[in-house]
């Protein structure tokens, strides 16, 4: 695994989709150090002296493909003081510090997977999914769900991959009901439950579902409640992997 490094970041983008959920790109003064789909960064908004302790920062799953070594991106939902200071403070053009990568929530089953995200938990297996190829030869089930229908990150690259491989499925759940539920992919088009992301709804949809192995990444209560919901299905302890530095 890469030695963690500090590098200095351009925000070159924030995109504000509404709800106070943000995502930032981000432009490294240097290439990023070699990490794994499903590791996380670091970010402070203070100033950081090479020569001092590193500040209060926050951790941020690293939506970028690690193959993108110039560019990395993150999201995040304003949920408390240090989210709360991003929305005030971020702003296009200003520089921040980042450490990476952390962290060892990162897909290596040989079984099928079944990826469990709410809310901007999602960025913990985009790059996993953007670098999806047929060397994974199992079948994916993403399960995915959001307060509103324009909160589903990386949607259009979700519903790419549900269109082109077969092995790849998509489930969307959505809390409030849309009736404009617009942008069917191609083929494969991805699934809509209206409500809160449940294991019930999705069980009858995966194949072989107690040899899957699931992993859980998103709000805390969200994963309390779908940890306990897998082991009433009597699911083991090591097939559950959580995502849980929040």
């Amino acid at each position: 695994m890469a030695t963690p490094q500090k590098l200095r970041c351009l925000v070159n983008k924030i995109t504000d989709h509404g709800d106070h959920v943000y995502t930032v790109d981000l432009t490294p003064e240097r290439p990023v150090p070699r990490f794994k789909p499903g590791q996380f960064l670091h970010l402070t908004l203070d100033d950081y002296d090479p020569s001092s302790f590193w500040p209060e920062s926050r951790v941020f799953s690293i939506a970028s493909s690690p193959a993108q070594r110039d560019d990395l991106k993150i999201a995040y939902s304003v949920r408390g003081r240090y989210t709360a200071r991003m929305e005030n403070e971020l702003q296009e053009g200003r520089m921040v510090w980042v450490k990476l990568p952390y962290g060892d929530f990162v897909i290596r089953d040989a079984n099928n997977v079944a990826l469990l995200a709410g809310g901007t938990g999602i960025t913990a297996f985009i790059a996993f999914i953007d670098g999806l190829t047929n060397e994974f030869h199992n079948n994916i089930f993403l399960a995915y769900g959001a307060r509103k229908l324009g909160l589903l990150l990386y949607r259009d690259l979700i519903d790419a991959k549900a269109g082109i491989d077969n092995g790849f499925h998509a489930f969307y759940f959505v809390e409030t009901e849309d009736k404009n539920k617009s942008g069917e992919t191609k083929g494969q088009s991805p699934k809509f439950f209206t409500g809160c992301l449940s294991i019930g709804s999705i069980w009858n949809e995966l194949e072989n579902p107690q040899e899957t192995t699931y992993y859980i990444a998103g709000p805390p209560a969200m994963i309390q409640a779908l940890t306990g919901n897998l082991r009433k299905k009597d699911i083991a302890p090591e097939m559950i992997k959580v995502d849980a530095w929040e």
